[in-house]
């Protein structure tokens, strides 16, 4: 059975990749408006992360697509060989 979850429960998750690094905290989801589909996860990103300068920045927040999103539980992992830049 699929367990949902709100998107306002993801905020402040701690978002890591498959292989351990801390790419920071999320901020927000970002929404297509005529789907409906989550296609980013906005981060508050680790600065000294390096998978982090291969993401989309807007300010100082990092885009990371929701595809690479593996699993969701008390943190976020990603896989980090969909990352690209």
């Amino acid at each position: 059975m699929a367990r949902y979850m709100l998107a306002r429960q993801l905020s402040g998750r701690k978002v890591i990749s498959n292989e351990g690094e801390d790419l920071g905290r999320v901020v927000d989801v970002a929404i297509n408006e005529i789907s409906g589909a989550m296609e980013y996860i906005v981060l508050d990103p680790n600065h000294d992360s390096p998978t982090v300068s291969k993401l989309k920045k807007v300010n100082t927040k990092a885009y990371l697509p929701f595809e690479t999103v593996m699993a969701v539980s008390d943190y976020v992992v990603v896989d980090k060989r969909h990352i690209s830049e």
